[in-house]
């Protein structure tokens, strides 16, 4: 008996040639070179659809980039808008103070006391303070009424002033930048000759 290392030994006639190597170009038609023509057209349909698939995946991203880049605008956008709005509660909560500043200053005390000229200084300042923050007066006495500006709390019948000219101003109202924060309250001329 002899020893082999594990390996069986094979007859090297036994080996069949066509099976282990490579059809060469230019090999006659025999039955594997057969199987190769059925077999390319199936891979050509089969990279036709890869190709559809990586076109539908490429749009698909693209698609979703751009719905990404647009949440990304209008959240930046938001963010803006909540920095530059947040304090108006604050400001809103304050305007009654401010008011009863502008009613105390009306009074008519035609005496200079130095308590008269703190307040008037404690008023200025604080009107500044507003100011900086964005908060701007909304003009009413002698103005066209403006619904989305004031509020007509009294119409007045009168021939002295055209019709809807604001003749008295109630409460003064405020915006913050752009926004309304408070209408002005008006009462409002009705000219029945207009």
């Amino acid at each position: 008996m002899s020893r082999t290392n594990g390996k069986s030994e094979v007859d090297p006639q036994e080996l069949d040639a066509t099976h282990e190597l490579p059809a060469s170009e230019n090999a006659e038609e025999d039955p594997a070179t057969i199987d190769a023509v059925p077999r390319a057209s199936t891979e050509s349909g089969e990279l036709q659809k890869l190709r559809v698939e990586r076109d539908t995946l490429i749009d698909r991203l693209a698609r979703l980039q751009a719905e990404f880049e647009n949440a990304r605008k209008r959240t930046a956008r938001e963010q803006q808008d909540f920095r530059e709005y947040a304090v108006a509660d604050a400001v809103k909560a304050l305007l009654p103070t401010l008011d009863s500043f502008e009613r105390a200053l009306q009074t008519g005390s035609e005496e200079r006391s130095e308590f008269r000229s703190g307040v008037e200084l404690i008023y200025k300042q604080f009107q500044d303070a507003l100011q900086k923050l964005g908060l701007r007066a909304i003009p009413a006495n002698g103005e066209l009424f403006d619904p989305h500006l004031h509020e007509a709390i009294e119409m007045v019948d009168t021939a002295d002033a055209p019709d809807h000219q604001i003749l008295e101003e109630l409460q003064r109202g405020y915006k913050l930048k752009d926004r309304l924060l408070r209408p002005s309250m008006v009462k409002v001329a009705r000219n029945p000759k207009h």
